[in-house]
Parts: C-alpha cells; sequence; structure tokens
C-alpha cells in the first residue's frame, strides 16, 4: 500500500511508514499490515530482525488516523473505530511479545499510535529531533495502545504526570521513562540501519549520553503531587505550590477532559498492578470502545482537529466530575472484549 511499505532486506523485516505529509498518522490498513508483516516473518529464517522506520523528518508516527474516526462516529457509526482499536491493540501486542528482535528508529513526532508501534519495540532508537508524547486526554481519550503499561513503569509517578498532562518527551526525557532505550545521533541512522540489515545482528546499537532530561529535576515535585489518590487530590496539590511548575501543569490540566484525565489515573494504576501489557490493552479497550458513543472523544477531536477553535466543551470539571462516570467507563465489556484471536 501506499502509506506503508514492507518488505525483506539482507536480514531485516522492513516497516516504513510512508506517508510523511500526514505525519504518518496510522490508518486501519496500515495497523492491519504491520501485524500481517510480523506474522509472515515470525517464522522465517532469513528474517533475523524487524526493523520500523519512517520517512520524513517531522514524525515517526504522530498518532492515529483519528479525523476519519470522527466523520464515521458523528454519522452514528461505531463499528468501524472500535473494529480499529481492536485490531491495533493485537498488533501492539504482536510487537511487545514479537520473538525476534525489533528496532524502531523514531524521529520527530511519536505520539499515540506512534507510541504503540515504537514504544512496545524491543530496541527503541531516538534522537535529537524525538518528541514523545500521549497527549490523548486533551480530545478525550486516554493513553492507549498500551500507553498505561508504559506509563506505569517510569519511575515514581512520572507516568500519572506524562498520561494526564500529555507533556511532551524530548530523547532524554524519553529515556528517564522508560519510552525509549538509546540516544543515536540522527546524521548516524541510515549507516546503522544499514548495518543491521547487512548482519542481522543488534549488536550494532550503541549509542552515545542521551541529552539531559527536562523532567529530571521536577520528579520530586511530580512525586509529591501525583501520588495523591484521586486528579481533586493532585489538583489540590498543585495549587498549594508556588512553583512555576505547578502552574504550568494546573494550566494544562484545565484544558482536559476531567473524565478522561481520571480514567488515565485510574488506569495507569490498574497498569501498574497488573505489571502486563495484554492487561492494560484490554483495561484502555473498555474506554476506548465507549469513548465515541459515551465519552468526550467527539467533542475533543471538534475542538482540536475538526474546527480548530481549541475551545472544547467539556461536560464536567475536575471538581465536578462524578466517579461513577468514571467507573462505567472502565466497566467490562463482556462479549465485546474480544480483542485477542489467541490466548494471553
Amino acid at each position: 500500500m501506499s502509506d506503508i511499505f514492507t518488505r525483506t532486506e539482507g536480514h531485516a523485516g522492513r516497516i516504513t511508514f510512508t506517508r510523511p505529509a500526514a505525519l504518518n498518522a496510522l490508518s486501519h490498513p496500515m495497523a492491519l499490515a504491520i501485524e500481517a508483516a510480523l506474522d509472515a516473518w515470525r517464522h522465517d529464517p532469513a528474517v533475523a530482525l524487524v526493523l520500523i522506520d519512517a520517512e520524513g523528518a517531522r514524525a515517526f508516527c504522530a498518532g492515529g488516523d483519528i479525523a476519519a474516526m470522527y466523520h464515521a462516529c458523528r454519522a452514528g457509526e461505531f463499528a468501524s473505530s472500535r473494529a480499529f482499536w481492536r485490531d491495533e491493540y493485537r498488533m501492539n501486542a504482536k510487537i511487545a511479545e514479537y520473538p525476534k528482535p525489533v528496532v524502531a528508529f523514531m524521529q520527530g513526532f511519536v505520539m499515540g499510535g506512534g507510541v504503540g508501534v515504537g514504544g512496545h519495540a524491543s530496541q527503541r532508537i531516538v534522537g535529537e529531533s524525538t518528541q514523545i508524547a500521549m497527549p490523548e486526554c486533551g480530545i478525550g481519550l486516554i493513553p492507549d495502545v498500551g500507553g498505561s503499561h508504559l506509563l506505569a513503569r517510569a519511575p515514581g509517578h512520572l507516568g500519572e504526570y506524562l498520561g494526564i498532562t500529555g507533556a511532551r518527551m524530548a530523547a532524554g526525557d524519553a529515556v528517564l521513562a522508560g519510552f525509549a532505550d538509546t540516544f543515536v545521533p540522527e546524521a548516524g541512522w541510515e549507516g546503522l540501519k544499514a548495518q543491521l540489515v547487512a548482519t542481522g545482528d543488534t549488536g550494532a546499537l550503541k549509542g552515545t549520553d542521551a541529552p539531559e532530561a527536562k523532567l529530571a529535576p521536577h520528579l520530586p515535585e511530580i512525586d509529591a503531587a501525583f501520588a495523591a489518590p484521586d486528579l481533586a487530590g493532585i489538583v489540590a496539590r498543585l495549587a498549594a505550590s508556588d512553583s512555576t511548575f505547578a502552574h504550568e501543569t494546573l494550566k494544562i490540566i484545565a484544558r482536559n477532559s476531567a473524565l478522561s484525565m481520571a480514567a488515565t489515573l485510574e488506569l495507569v494504576r490498574r497498569a501498574r498492578t497488573a505489571g502486563k501489557l495484554r492487561a492494560a490493552l484490554t483495561q484502555e479497550y473498555r474506554f476506548t470502545w465507549r469513548a465515541p458513543e459515551h465519552g468526550e472523544f467527539l467533542e475533543g477531536v471538534r475542538a482540536q482537529l475538526i474546527d480548530k477553535d481549541r475551545s472544547p466543551r467539556w461536560r464536567h470539571t475536575v471538581a465536578s466530575l462524578p466517579q461513577a462516570e468514571v467507573a462505567a467507563m472502565l466497566e467490562p465489556l463482556g462479549p465485546e472484549a474480544a480483542i485477542w484471536e489467541e490466548t494471553a
């Protein structure tokens, strides 16, 4: 297909995003193409590793193709978005569990669906331009594609902060938070890719010291605030601080969906307890399955991507949010929960 290029070269199976004009946004057919390639190479002795990269300097993959979802859901057609998330999450799990090394080169924007592809690779390469984020609370969604699992493994309560605020991570912060493994200056990427293809040996993956993590000095304040038992408690602790960081964080929280943030807090903490990617994906699917019909996803996408007025009309504030509504979005789905074709 024109949006993604899968092939074998040397000792590598190669997957390349090829829609740079759309910031390599991940569509449903692209997710299925990635899964099909992984299935084809799983037992192929000629393929020693999988290499995932993207065309264009601006983005590895800036998220899922949610504009198409929006228009379908506005017309009352929810099945296609649910099918996309189901198939995407299955693909995410296959990347994480793949029996061969998966190497992802993540330049530029890596958000949402891009994290679901690159963030679960066994070797995650970042460079000078990398900007990783899970900004879904700003569009009435939650950090999905296994994002809650990755956030749960971040040190201290950094995961809660990153999930609720959608803060961007440059290379140093991505390594600190566990969203990346190795910093390699981007001038050396093509040579490194050629070496991986020629040898099929990931022993060539030697990076340099990552740039300074800008969030590192704020970790004590993040831990103090985001250890609160609920979203209202986090806001109260931030409001009690006179730091610039706390004030800026409160401004971000005020712009996001209270429903999404409260659900994100719950999902990250459930994922920390479960410790398994598939369990996190199953939990996330409960929210995303309901989000277009019962949540605030359509309003969030309208404000950010369709009308672009940046003024979503959320149903609740942090103070007025009923916990029952959060719980309802995370209730088990029953027969609709069938994500996995194979047993976990």
